[in-house]
């Protein structure tokens, strides 16, 4: 080999390793930031975010994992009404399962958004401000504390996300049978296929659409009003999880957020595995309310999940006396995705949601 083979080889090479340096380089994680922090990839870290105003404080326990490798930025809440346990205890077994040396992209999770409410053991109202975080988003940086838990939620973390998923379960009055969903808009196709596909590959038997396409809160400069329906709004791919009742800890469904969450996370290529498919899902695209015309007690003769056709006797309302006041009847067929299952009532309350089965 001459002097001059020998150095076109060694030059070659040099550029050969340059390249795969820069292929390397171009392809590595780089460390996510959040919260003035930088998380490094393939780890993951626990952040309490303190809110406050001028009388009182509360916080928000958020870990942020991010993979190894690069990959879309998912963002889960739970507790947004911290007297649904089931989603809560899902997120605390989610810190000790999601292993971000295994995972591509960031998942920002937060465990409890409402801990007023958790710790004030309070359904539906942060009883540090007697609001409904999930009537409050996009929030206001000056406004309540629960108002400031939505704008924080709205400003520094769904922004930061690809795809994002609220989840929930039935609170305390609530006899709730599992579902996903999805926001359906007519003038965002591309963002409603995405948000389906999200919904149908996490295990549940139906799946209900969320149709804003008509709904005020969609519109520009209204409050959009739920934390999920923020992300949607702002063009994000959103779904919504309902899973457990009554504000019960049931092992079982805890179980299926885990289990669905895991297979939304192969479904977005985050990790490796096949996602559950979508055979025989029942989707949910018109939605019937019945509403309490009395104070008093209810006593249901029907629960979650079942199926009951229009005009069946699935209720009645007795007073304090135990007076029968009023029986009730459905008014129209399909399947009770949830009613009320205790037996306090008053007037004006939602008593039964039935969806109609497409």
């Amino acid at each position: 080999m001459t002097a001059h083979t020998n150095k076109t080889v060694k030059v070659k090479s040099f550029y050969l390793l340059m390249v795969l340096f820069l292929c390397v380089k171009v392809h590595a994680q780089r460390p996510f930031e959040f919260n003035n922090t930088a998380v490094g990839p393939g780890t993951k870290q626990h952040f309490t975010i303190t809110i406050s105003d001028k009388d009182t404080s509360t916080f928000i326990p958020v870990t942020v994992f991010h993979g190894r490798q690069a990959g879309p930025v998912l963002g889960i809440t739970a507790g947004v009404h911290g007297y649904e346990y089931a989603p809560i205890l899902a997120g605390q077994r989610l810190i000790q399962e999601i292993d971000p040396n295994q995972l591509n992209g960031t998942i920002i999770l937060v465990q409890v958004a409402n801990v007023g409410s958790f710790l004030g053991r309070s359904p539906y109202l942060n009883p540090l401000d007697g609001k409904n975080l999930n009537r409050s988003f996009p929030g206001d940086a000056n406004g309540t504390l629960t108002e400031r838990i939505a704008h924080f939620i709205s400003e520094k973390i769904i922004p930061r996300c690809n795809y994002f998923v609220d989840v929930h379960s039935g609170d305390a009055p609530e006899d709730l049978m599992p579902y996903a969903a999805y926001y359906q808009h007519d003038e965002k196709s591309e963002i409603s296929a995405k948000g389906r596909a999200m919904a149908e590959h996490m295990g549940f038997d139906h799946v209900i659409v969320f149709k804003t396409t008509e709904s005020n809160y969609m519109k520009a400069g209204q409050p959009s009003l739920y934390c999920s329906a923020q992300a949607f709004k702002h063009g994000i791919p959103a779904a919504d999880i309902e899973c457990g009742r009554l504000g019960m800890i049931e092992s079982k469904f805890v179980e299926k957020i885990v289990t669905g969450l895991g297979s939304l996370l192969h479904h977005l290529e985050m990790t490796g595995g096949t996602p559950i498919p979508p055979k025989g899902t029942l989707y949910v695209e018109e939605r019937a309310y019945i509403s309490s015309s009395h104070t008093g007690f209810f006593y249901p003769l029907k629960s979650s999940g079942d199926y009951v056709e229009k005009g069946m006797r699935i209720g009645y309302f007795t007073d304090f006396f135990n007076q029968t006041i009023e029986d009730i009847y459905t008014t129209s067929s399909g399947i009770i995705l949830y009613m009320l299952g205790t037996p306090p009532v008053n007037k004006g309350e939602t008593l039964i949601a039935i969806g109609k089965i497409e």
